[in-house]
């Protein structure tokens, strides 16, 4: 599985780990680590520490987990990125959308 996921003992939360490439094939399995959840975390961390590609359908997916998670109020990180990866999200605004580390 290249999306997995943990959520704190708090049920607050939720950490989607990526591996490998972050494009329309990790779709189905992106959106089901935050749909199928009871219920809504706090807040939720992308990891793509092992993530080794990220396109521009994987920058749709993060939008639609922002607005599945609350739009402008929610608490979405994005972490671990490779410095191409930050280039890219931050040419795209999306420095303005997550919180980027």
């Amino acid at each position: 599985m290249t999306v997995s996921t943990a959520i704190s003992p708090d049920g607050q939360k939720l950490t989607i780990s990526i591996k490998g490439r972050f494009d329309f094939g990790r779709h189905q399995e992106f959106r089901e680590s935050y749909e199928k959840l009871d219920r809504k975390p706090e807040s939720i961390v992308v990891d793509l520490k092992e993530a080794t590609y990220l396109d521009s359908s994987a920058l749709g997916m993060l939008l639609l987990l922002r607005d599945h998670a609350g739009g402008d109020s929610s608490d979405i990180r994005v972490v671990n990125s490779s410095i191409d990866v930050k280039k890219i999200l931050a040419i795209s605004n999306f420095d303005k959308l997550f919180d980027i580390s």
